[in-house]
C-alpha cells in the first residue's frame, strides 16, 4: 500500500492531520494501534483554544461543536475563601469553549469514516523505516501478518509512548523534562457543575479545580500524592476533600453523587527537539507533554497539526518546501512559550512537599498580584486563550 502522508496514531491529532489534508486532496492513512471504541472512552480534558476550534471548522468537523459547546468568557482564581474572576473577553476579546475530546475525536472519526478515509485499526509492531532518506516507509502486524506502508512523509501522533520518537536517533535527539512530585485525582460525576465557568482553587491542602463536560456532567480535580491509588479514595472521601479546598460558597452549593471515572494523572513537563528527522514529523504528545493546569495539551497538539498542514500543503500544491523545513523551528517556538505557561500557572497553584513559609506568601503574593493587576490579568488571558499561531 502507498500513501502520500503515513500517520501513526488515530487520537484527535493524527484525524485532524488526516482530515485536513483530505479536504486539500492529500491522501493519508491512519494506523491505530486500538480499535475506535477503545479511543473514544478515553476521558480527556475538553477545554478549546480559539485556534484549535478554527482548525476543527477549517476540517468542515465544527457542526456540532458549534451547537453544543459552552463558551467560557473567563474564569476563577480562589485562594481559601478568597476569589476572583479573570476575564478572557475583556482582555482579549476572545474566549475559550467547553466541548469534550471524546466528543470532538467522534466527530473526526464520523467524518474521515463518510469521506472513506484509510484507517487501520489493532496495528503492532509498528516501525518507521528509512526516515532519513527520500523514500520512507512503515511496517506493521494486522493479525499476525506484515503489512507494508510506503508514503512521502511520516507524521508521529501516538503519544509520548509511542515508536515515533524513538525512532529519531539519540545523537540527534534532546529531551527536556520536570517531574511534579504530586498527580491529580480526577472524578467524572453525573452532577451539574458547580459553576458556570472553570475554579482553579489554591488551598493549604493542596490545589483543586472544578470544571465540567457539560450541563450535567462535571469533572472535578485535587492534587494528591504520586503513592495514592483511585482505590485509596471513596466517593465520599474525595467530595469532602473537595469541599475543603475551594470557597465556601462553593462547597456549600456542590452537587455530589457516584463517580463514574476516576483516575490518577502524574504530572510532568516534557519537551523533545527536534520535532522533525529527515521525512519523520512528531506531533502533540509524542513531542511535549505539559501539566493540565491551563488546559494545553490537546491545544499545544492543535498547534503542531496547524504548522505541519500548512507546510504539506505548501509542498504539494506549490512544491515548496520552506514549511515543512520550518516545523519544527515553528512548532517549538510556541510550544516552550505553551510550557512556561502551565509550568508558570502550576507552581502558582499547587502545594510542594519543600515549600517554606517564606515560599507559601510568596505563592499567596502572586495570586493576589494576579487579582490585582489588570496587565497582569491580560497577560494570563492572553495565553489561556491560546497564543497566535
Amino acid at each position: 500500500m502507498r500513501t502520500q502522508v503515513a500517520i501513526i496514531g488515530g487520537g484527535p491529532s493524527g484525524l485532524l492531520l488526516s482530515q485536513l489534508l483530505h479536504r486539500k486532496g492529500i491522501d493519508t492513512v491512519v494506523l491505530e494501534r486500538k480499535t475506535r471504541d477503545y479511543v473514544l472512552s478515553r476521558i480527556r480534558a475538553g477545554i478549546l483554544e480559539t485556534g484549535m476550534v478554527e482548525l476543527m471548522r477549517k476540517a468542515g468537523v465544527g457542526a456540532r461543536m458549534d451547537a453544543e459547546c459552552f463558551t467560557h468568557e473567563g474564569t476563577v482564581i480562589a485562594y481559601g475563601d478568597e476569589e476572583f474572576r479573570v476575564s478572557f473577553r475583556e482582555h482579549t476579546g476572545s474566549d475559550v469553549i467547553v466541548y469534550g475530546q471524546t466528543e470532538l475525536t467522534r466527530d473526526l472519526y464520523d467524518a474521515r469514516e463518510a469521506e472513506g478515509g484509510k484507517m487501520v485499526f489493532n496495528v503492532e509492531n509498528v516501525v518507521i523505516n528509512d526516515a532519513d532518506s527520500d523514500a520512507p516507509f512503515v511496517t506493521y502486524t494486522v493479525d499476525g501478518q506484515t503489512q507494508r506502508l510506503d508514503c512521502d512523509y511520516v507524521a508521529g501522533c501516538d503519544g509520548f509512548h509511542g515508536v515515533s520518537r524513538q525512532t529519531i536517533p539519540l545523537t540527534v535527539r534532546r529531551e527536556y523534562e520536570k517531574v511534579y512530585p504530586f498527580g491529580w485525582l480526577g472524578v467524572l460525576s453525573e452532577t451539574p457543575p458547580v459553576h458556570e465557568e472553570l475554579i482553579y482553587s489554591w488551598s493549604e491542602r493542596g490545589f483543586a479545580l472544578c470544571s465540567m463536560r457539560n450541563a450535567n456532567l462535571s469533572r472535578y480535580y485535587i492534587q494528591c500524592s504520586l503513592s495514592d491509588s483511585p482505590e485509596d479514595w471513596s466517593d465520599d472521601n474525595f467530595w469532602e476533600e473537595l469541599k475543603r479546598r475551594i470557597p465556601a460558597c462553593h462547597a456549600e452549593a456542590l452537587v455530589t453523587g457516584p463517580s463514574i471515572e476516576k483516575s490518577i494523572a502524574p504530572l510532568r513537563s516534557f519537551v523533545t527537539e527536534p520535532m522533525r528527522w529527515g521525512r519523520l514529523f512528531l506531533c502533540g504528545d509524542a513531542a511535549h507533554i505539559v501539566p493540565p493546569t491551563g488546559a494545553k495539551g490537546l491545544n499545544t497538539a492543535a498547534s503542531d497539526i496547524h504548522y505541519l498542514y500548512h507546510g504539506l500543503v505548501q509542498f504539494y500544491e506549490e512544491g515548496d518546501p520552506e514549511g515543512i523545513d520550518r516545523y519544527s523551528e515553528k512548532a517549538l517556538a510556541r510550544i516552550w512559550k505553551a510550557e512556561r505557561f502551565s509550568w508558570s500557572t502550576t507552581n502558582l497553584l499547587h502545594r510542594y512537599p519543600d515549600q517554606s513559609g517564606f515560599d507559601l506568601k510568596m505563592q499567596r503574593a502572586e495570586i493576589e498580584f494576579l487579582r490585582s493587576s489588570e496587565a497582569a490579568q491580560k497577560v494570563f488571558a492572553q495565553n489561556y486563550v491560546g497564543l497566535p499561531y
